[in-house]
Order: structure tokens, then C-alpha cells, then sequence
């Protein structure tokens, strides 16, 4: 049998958006099939179809050949499907085991036999090298670990075909290349995997084939090993992408952020951030780099105030604003764009239009004496939501909730940026995005530098720090290792500075 799933001709529609329009696509046993789409193109739609969680309008689903009804994810893990969600499902103060049977409690007479299936789990954990303590809390172990575990959910209901939901998007490098890892392992072990992504390097690294969808179409199915990266960022965006960023040297003004010995506690109540010298001056962007954990949401916390410093001094435009609320850092001129969207970027249950005005809804022309103006509200809505592509079926009247992760990004950045603020401070920016999104929001970021303004880009991504930043400071251990030129340095230096060693730079 050449493939082990059919998804022939699914069309589905939601009020106001066609997500699939006539989508086909087939796996083969034992391949790595990416599906490569824009944000908001359909892929996550199409996927849950498949699980179960949507039942398509029109089209045939197949599996082994035979024609199948997926009434739900239970049909869909009798079948041997299982899918790892891009925002997991994990009940966080339950254990590893705890998590993975849920739902498939192993029982020994009426009781939970927890040792058996911590048993299995640690078995499963050895055969495919995902190194899990089937005995540790959800709550204690790291975003990479939970999607273990995730994967770990699914073999542990013999899923044959797995799905991987954005896999990669909350991952460090070093994890990403880990993954990369259990997956091969998996398909040498039989199993198939459809890999949702937007990320050209890791089809690159792990995929056999790609099917690339746009708008709710199929572009093509094109092996991976014979077509370039270039050709894939076409087929999905339509046009061609630069992968350089384009910019002028900067010149920077005057100091806008300055920072002096500051100290900030992580949440262990211990410093995670330590005695901290740095300046960012108008119409530069300042990249900070460093592996994840190494004080950069204690950084960024103490400046946009959501976590008090210990000691030391944050200088905004020559004013002291350590002690400053978060209401009073907006207003002079701070905007942030968080690193994790859904806590800290949106109100998820709000409407996006509610959603963008959420620092200014106080002020005029937004309301008067209190009282919200509905018009101004959504022209103001409206024009933040055409000006960065953000796609959702009811424009600004839809539920937050509802939109692509990667759409959800974007009304967040275009919210940010248009307070037009003097110091934007930008946490993985484009975390989740395709290529032709984070095209258009490095543009953005260089455009609000050249008005004068002040950016500080945090972000794991190495090569965004380069090509972005025109100074970057690097983070080990919450200590500042040293700040260099953008222009004047490379990956392995900055690599090596990641890791701890010091190399030159001025300040």
C-alpha cells in the first residue's frame, strides 16, 4: 500500500472564510511530509480534520486505502492517528504519567495501575531517545520536555501517523535540532509524519516531500531534496522573498534606555539578571542574544515593569522610571511586544478591535468622558489589522481566540507599533511567522528605527540578531558578556560569547 493516509478534495468552510478549498494531500509510509503554508493558509484545519476535532464539508478521507468517517479524536486514535497541538494540552500540575494516560487509564481491577504505565512510558521514552521522567510534574519541566511528552502521548496509544502542529515554534535551537532528531528515529521505526511548519531550514533538515498550500489551495507536493528554499518561500506566499534584510547603517541620537547595575530576580526569588549595564539610543535597533533562560525575561520584565528590580537604575529619555507603573511606562513611551502571546499579548476572549486599543481605550478620540466611541474604535482597528495582513473571518469584530497563531502575532506587532512609541521592546517578534511575515515586520522594525526611534529585539532566533540589530548585546547567565557591531561580527563569535567566553566589543 503506497500511502497510509488520503486526504482527497476537502473543502471546509467557517462564516465569512473558506479554511480548505478542494485541499488534497497523501502520506507514504514511513516519510517526513511537510505541509508548508502562510499563516491563516489553512494548515491547522486541515490537520484537525483529519483528527477529528472538524468534519469536512465536502471530500474523502482514507486510511490504508480505505475510505474513513473521523467523527472525533477517539476515532482518530483507533486508527492509529495522533496529533501534537501547537499550544499543548497538558494539565500542568499533573506528572508526565498522569498526563499521558489520561483519557487511557490502564487499570488493575478498579484501580489506576500508575506503575505499569510509568513503566511503559520509561520504555517507549528509551526506544525512541526522548530521555522523560515519566514522574515529574508537568508545571516543572521545560516547553521542550512538554512536547516530548506530548509525542510520548501519542505512541503510548500506538498512533502509526503523527501529526506535529508548529513542532518548533516554542523551541530553542538546540531543541529544535533535537526534534529533528525523534523524528528521524520515529520514521525509521515505520511510523509517518506530517510536519506542519513555515519554516523552511527544518523541511529542509528532516522532510521527504512538501505539500504547499496558500489561501486554502493546493500550490503543489515537490520533493524536498531537488527544490530550494527559494522556490518553497514562492510557491507559498505567491511572490518572491529576500531573505537578507535591506538597511541603511544607523545613526544613532540620544540615549534612550539607559540601564545602570541592574540587578532583577527570577522566579526562584534568586538574581537572574545581574548588575546589567546598557544603553540604546534613538534610530538603533540593539539585538540581545543568548541561549533561553540566561535573563532575558528578567531583562525585559523590569523594564516594562511587570517584575520590580532589586537594585540598580532604569533611565528612560533621562528620567528615572524604576519605580514607575506599567500605565506610566506606556504613556512615556514604552510599547512591548511579549515573547508569549496568548498570556501576556491578547485578551484571548476580547475581539481583536477591543484587543488594539487596549493601552488607549482611555483616551480621545477613543473615548469621551468615559464612554467608548464605537466608530473611532474600529476605524483605528481596521487600519492596524489591513496594514499588517492579519486574516480572520469577521475583520475587527472577530474573537481573538479564534485566529492562527501567526495572525494573533501579527495584530499584536501592528498594535505595538502604532502607538508609535519612542522605545518598542520586541520579544521573538516573529515567533511563528512564514517568511514573507517576517519579511514585512523586519521591515517594520528597521522603518521605526529610522524614524529616530529606539528598538530592543530579543530573540532566539541567531540570524535574526545579525541581520537585524546594528549592536548586539549578549546574555550568559543573567551577566553581560560584552556588546559588538553587527557588521563586525559572525555566528560563531556571537556563539561563543553565548556560551560564556568574552571576546572584545565596545560598548
Amino acid at each position: 500500500m503506497e500511502f497510509v493516509v488520503e486526504m482527497l478534495n476537502i473543502r471546509k468552510e467557517f462564516p465569512g472564510v473558506v479554511a480548505n478549498d478542494d485541499i488534497t494531500l497523501q502520506l507514504r509510509k514511513g516519510e517526513i511530509h511537510a505541509l508548508l503554508g502562510e499563516n491563516g493558509a489553512g494548515k491547522s484545519t486541515l490537520m484537525s480534520i483529519l483528527f477529528g476535532m472538524y468534519q469536512p464539508d465536502r471530500g474523502t478521507i482514507k486510511v490504508h486505502g480505505e475510505q474513513v468517517k473521523i467523527a472525533n479524536p477517539n476515532v482518530a486514535n483507533k486508527l492509529g492517528i495522533g496529533m501534537v497541538h501547537q499550544h499543548f494540552k497538558l494539565v500542568s500540575n499533573f506528572t508526565v504519567t498522569e498526563n499521558i494516560i489520561l483519557g487511557n487509564e490502564l487499570k488493575k481491577g478498579f484501580v489506576l495501575n500508575i506503575k505499569e504505565a510509568a513503566r511503559r512510558i520509561e520504555e517507549l521514552s528509551k526506544r525512541y531517545g526522548l530521555n522523560v521522567d515519566p514522574h515529574a510534574k508537568i508545571e516543572d519541566i521545560s516547553v521542550g520536555m512538554q512536547q516530548r511528552v506530548e509525542i510520548l502521548k501519542m505512541l503510548y496509544r500506538d498512533a502509526e501517523v503523527l501529526i506535529l502542529d508548529e513542532p518548533s515554534a516554542v523551541l530553542t535551537p538546540q531543541e529544535i535540532e533535537e526534534l529533528g532528531k525523534i523524528m528521524l528515529s520515529l520514521v525509521a521505526e515505520g511510523k509517518s509524519i506530517i510536519l506542519i511548519t513555515h519554516k523552511l531550514k527544518e523541511i529542509k533538515a528532516v522532510a521527504n516531500r512538501c505539500t504547499v498550500i496558500r489561501r486554502g489551495k493546493t500550490i503543489g507536493t515537490v520533493d524536498v531534496a531537488t527544490t530550494s528554499e527559494l522556490k518553497m518561500a514562492e510557491m507559498m506566499v505567491g511572490r518572491n522573498v529576500t531573505f537578507k534584510v535591506e538597511k541603511e547603517e544607523s545613526r544613532p541620537g540620544d540615549v534612550i534606555l539607559k540601564l545602570e547595575g541592574l540587578t532583577v530576580n527570577n522566579n526562584k526569588n534568586v538574581p537572574g539578571l545581574k548588575d546589567f549595564n546598557l544603553e540604546v539610543r534613538a534610530g538603533e535597533i540593539v539585538g540581545i542574544a543568548g541561549v533561553e533562560g540566561n535573563g532575558q525575561t528578567e531583562l525585559v520584565e523590569a523594564i516594562t515593569g511587570l517584575r520590580k528590580a532589586e537594585s540598580g537604575r532604569i533611565m528612560l529619555d533621562g528620567h528615572d522610571i524604576t519605580r514607575e507603573s506599567i500605565r506610566g511606562r506606556i504613556h512615556k513611551g514604552i510599547a512591548h511586544i511579549p515573547e508569549d502571546r496568548q498570556k501576556r499579548g491578547l485578551v484571548l476572549d476580547y475581539t481583536l478591535e477591543e484587543n488594539m486599543i487596549l493601552q488607549v481605550y482611555n483616551r480621545k478620540p477613543f473615548s469621551k468622558r468615559g464612554i467608548l466611541d464605537k466608530g473611532a474604535i474600529r476605524k483605528y482597528a481596521s487600519g492596524i489589522l489591513e496594514s499588517f495582513d492579519v486574516r480572520s473571518g469577521k475583520g475587527p469584530l472577530s474573537v481573538s481566540r479564534s485566529l492562527s497563531g501567526g495572525n494573533q502575532q501579527k495584530a499584536i506587532i501592528g498594535r505595538e507599533i502604532e502607538l508609535d512609541p519612542g522605545l518598542l521592546i520586541a520579544v521573538q517578534p516573529t515567533r511563528g511567522l512564514d517568511v514573507g511575515s517576517i519579511e514585512y515586520i523586519h521591515k517594520r522594525l528597521i522603518a521605526h528605527r529610522d524614524r529616530g526611534k529606539a528598538v530592543l529585539l530579543i530573540s532566539l532566533e541567531l540570524d535574526e540578531v545579525l541581520n537585524v540589530s546594528d549592536r548586539i548585546a549578549v546574555l550568559n547567565n543573567g551577566e553581560l558578556i560584552g556588546v559588538v557591531k553587527a557588521s563586525e561580527t559572525n555566528e560563531n563569535d556571537i556563539g561563543a560569547m553565548m556560551a560564556g567566553v568574552k571576546i572584545g566589543g565596545d560598548q
